[in-house]
């Protein structure tokens, strides 16, 4: 894989990695907030606060998951294996990279993951 697509390629990572972290902490805030504010009000009100709390753990959740990925595809790449499929070790497209920066499976090795998942 060309050294110019692998540079391209953990910019575009770091730069999503630093989107999620601002995400987080924004996250972070926003949950401060509503545990704040959670012991005023009528019973709805606090209902309707445990329901924010749940989308925005499940959103981080989600955002950690990413993150995750994100910071293993770092690793790839500094050692040398970013690009390679991790389970039939062949190269993943370029065109799979671009789209799924921390893509770790090759397209084929993707679905056959997700048929066994099923």
């Amino acid at each position: 894989m060309k050294k110019e697509f692998i540079e391209k390629m953990q910019k575009k990572l770091e730069e999503q990695r630093d989107q999620i972290m601002q995400s987080l902490i924004n996250q972070g805030d926003e949950l401060k907030k509503l545990v704040v504010n959670e012991g005023s009000g009528d019973e709805a009100d606090i209902g309707n606060g445990a329901v924010d709390i749940n989308i925005l753990d499940s959103l981080g959740s989600q955002d950690s998951q990413r993150l995750e990925l994100i910071n293993n595809a770092l690793n790839r790449i500094s050692q040398g294996t970013y690009g390679v499929c991790l389970s039939c070790h062949k190269d993943i497209p370029q065109n799979r990279l671009e789209a799924i920066p921390y893509a770790f499976l090759c397209v084929d090795c993707k679905a056959k993951a997700e048929r066994r998942g099923r």
